[in-house]
């Protein structure tokens, strides 16, 4: 399953709010971080927003922080918001579909695109966040001979 560049962008920046709770995350310290366009970023965190896993504060010291609950909210939550996650059918209009190789591979894909749900379904912000930590802290370590 490949992501778009908006659903990218809008969990980058759940997870940023997220992993700091206590203080408002600017929009500008996103664009910077992660290199993406401020205008698509500000459609991004509106959508959030509006599904209430960021609230925004306008002004000096402003941003956006996390509202929503770490151990509730899944990887999933926040990819349907921008994605139609739902399963594949045959491939449509495509004329290797109709066929028994076409169609063995379309279940072959049904059953990835399955999984990639089930996976980003079972995995919490909270989990990313004990992730996110681990890595820095490895990346940290200085290396062992």
């Amino acid at each position: 399953m490949k992501l778009q560049k908006s659903t990218s962008i809008a969990l980058c920046s759940v997870l940023e709010a997220a992993r700091y709770p206590s203080r408002q995350v600017s929009a500008s310290e996103i664009v910077a971080k992660y290199g993406v366009s401020a205008h698509h970023l500000a459609k991004v965190l509106r959508q959030l927003s509006r599904s209430g896993f960021v609230e925004s504060t306008r002004g000096a010291g402003g941003g956006y922080r996390f509202i929503g609950n770490t151990k509730r909210l899944t990887l999933y939550d926040v990819i349907e918001v921008f994605e139609d996650v739902t399963a594949r059918s045959a491939e449509g209009g495509d004329s290797e579909y109709g066929t028994d190789v076409g169609m063995a591979i379309a279940l072959v894909l049904r059953e990835i695109d399955e999984t990639s749900r089930a996976t980003f379904r079972s995995i919490t912000i909270s989990t990313m966040l004990k992730m996110i930590a681990r890595a820095k802290n490895q990346s940290a370590a200085p290396a062992r001979s």
